[in-house]
């Protein structure tokens, strides 16, 4: 089964022909970072306008990668949740029309299931030499490879954060979520606030990579100066990194060797952060270093999600624990889970970096086993911004 996926839920524009749920034949994505980079974040109405102009280009290269016809494709499929309303629609719209056009199923996906579809990715030349346009079709639900059930996802995105456990295809019960900032909004607001651009995650990654060697090239190796906060939320699989970004925001503040930032009191006094007081002296000491502070910083976020993703696999008794979402491409995050499950004997399993952040090999993957199920919807389908995964009361 040839699906073609349409991916728009943000700023990127995808398309991709994906067989059975696994093989992908084309993944073809246009990018604007370089857009978006100038405003440190995404510009909703610049992200959809951009996108009406590169989807039809972004289709016609992604049959001509997979060297498919319209005859070759069995079903469409399209994010409609969540995202931005302007950019779904875009991708929505177009998907529903050549489905019509072309007389073919139609399948709106969930962009967050659609991420931990992403697990099931691989290339085309893994599959049997038949694997392109006109393969005889293998409708099967499981291969060797596949992620094993029951597992525990960690989906941490920009702006999703969520410990799901995964007891069989479209079947989620919600552990824990961020209560506030997802985890890669927070490393999006530090980078801008420590000045290292846009995306954050890529930024503060390099930035404590390159710390940490200068540190271990060091004689006398430097300790890290900066020391953050977790918020564990004892008894619960939830997160929370709003107090982790204004720690740093003070911590920053600090580091102005000629400013004494305080915040006001209601009785007219004045209070001092400990962390403003931390990069106070730290500015004193001659120890003011970005990628140290990078370095602190990804180093709580890592800690807080790789001890409750741990902690979740050990409850549910997992066979595997998955990773999904853009911070699944942090090195960090990778190694300090394998580091967390390796003595459980836990495997670990996480999307090649091109399909960690958002494309739409990953939709087409998603809805290949809903499609297998004879799921379709109508053409009336609607955008839903706010959409969750279909979580289920237990």
């Amino acid at each position: 089964m040839l699906v073609l996926g349409i991916e728009s839920s943000c700023d990127e524009t995808g398309a991709a022909i994906v067989k059975d749920g696994r093989y992908v034949l084309a993944n073809v994505v246009a990018s604007q970072i370089e857009i978006h980079e100038r405003y440190g974040g995404v510009v909703p109405e610049v992200a959809s306008r951009q996108q009406l102009a590169a989807v039809l280009p972004v289709i016609e290269t992604a049959l001509q990668q997979a060297r498919c016809s319209w005859e070759d494709i069995s079903a469409v499929a399209a994010t409609y949740g969540p995202g931005l309303a302007g950019s779904l629609l875009v991708g929505l719209t177009v998907g529903k029309t050549l489905a019509l056009a072309h007389d073919l199923p139609f399948l709106g996906v969930n962009h967050l299931e659609a991420h931990i579809y992403a697990n099931w990715l691989r290339q085309a030349s893994d599959a049997d030499p038949q694997a392109g346009a006109g393969a005889e079709e293998t409708a099967c639900p499981y291969l060797p490879g596949d992620p094993l059930f029951p597992l525990v996802c960690l989906i941490v995105s920009g702006a999703h954060s969520e410990l799901v456990l995964i007891r069989d295809h479209a079947d989620y019960l919600l552990l824990g979520r961020t209560r506030d900032d997802a985890a890669g909004e927070a490393f999006d607001k530090v980078a801008r606030i420590l000045g290292l651009g846009y995306p954050g995650g890529p930024a503060i990654q390099r930035a404590a990579r390159l710390a940490e060697e200068e540190l271990r090239q060091q004689r006398s190796p430097l300790r890290n100066p900066y020391h953050l906060p977790r918020a564990w939320l004892r008894g619960t699989y939830d997160f929370s990194f709003s107090g982790l970004k204004t720690a740093m925001l003070h911590l920053a503040e600090g580091l102005v060797a000629d400013q004494q930032p305080a915040r006001p009191l209601p009785s007219g006094g004045r209070q001092i952060s400990r962390y403003t007081t931390m990069g106070s002296e730290a500015a004193r000491r001659g120890q003011v270093h970005v990628g140290l502070l990078a370095a602190s910083f990804q180093e709580a976020i890592v800690d807080v999600l790789a001890v409750k993703t741990r902690l979740a696999a050990q409850e549910y008794h997992v066979r595997q624990v998955l990773l999904a979402g853009g911070v699944a491409a942090n090195v960090a995050l990778r190694a300090r889970l394998e580091e967390e499950l390796r003595p459980l004997g836990i495997q670990l399993q996480y999307p090649p970096i091109e399909f960690c952040t958002d494309n739409a090999a990953m939709v087409a993957a998603a809805a290949f086993f809903h499609l297998l199920h004879g799921e379709r919807h109508d053409l009336d389908l609607d955008v839903e911004p706010g959409l969750s995964l279909p979580f289920r009361q237990e």
